[in-house]
């Protein structure tokens, strides 16, 4: 990516996790974190990367619809807060960020790995009387 196209992927991301934020907080009711933002070399789509806190999946995926179906009215509040900064407006396009997910899993598995091997050396040690 050029210089240009990191600035503007740097303020959408700002832009958009402000406004959701601050003006849709209450209809996404699981909280969503922007965690980056790319845009096309000719600045018409922006690729906004979205993290959902929820308990189950089913409710993640809930929100991130919810998200998906307010990607017009947020490039609308977007333009209206950039609008001297960039002569159009890209198109939003939201991704669902599972990495979150994905390392709290890893995570998961590796504390049921240690356990197991100390559970291991343990029943070792309590049969080697040596």
């Amino acid at each position: 990516m050029s210089i240009r196209t990191e600035r503007v992927a740097e303020l959408i991301q700002q832009e958009v996790a402000q406004i959701l934020q601050q003006d849709y907080a209450e209809r996404l009711t699981p909280m969503v974190t922007i965690t980056d933002a790319r845009v096309t070399k000719d600045l018409s789509i922006a690729y906004v990367y979205a993290s959902v806190m929820g308990d189950t999946e089913a409710e993640r995926k809930a929100t991130f619809k919810q998200l998906e179906a307010l990607s017009d009215e947020v490039r609308s509040t977007l333009a209206s807060r950039i609008r001297h900064q960039l002569r159009t407006v890209p198109e939003v396009r939201f991704f669902l960020d599972e990495s979150l997910q994905r390392a709290k899993r890893m995570e998961n598995l590796f504390d049921r790995i240690r356990a197991e091997r100390e559970r291991r050396l343990s029943d070792s040690d309590a049969a080697d009387p040596a």
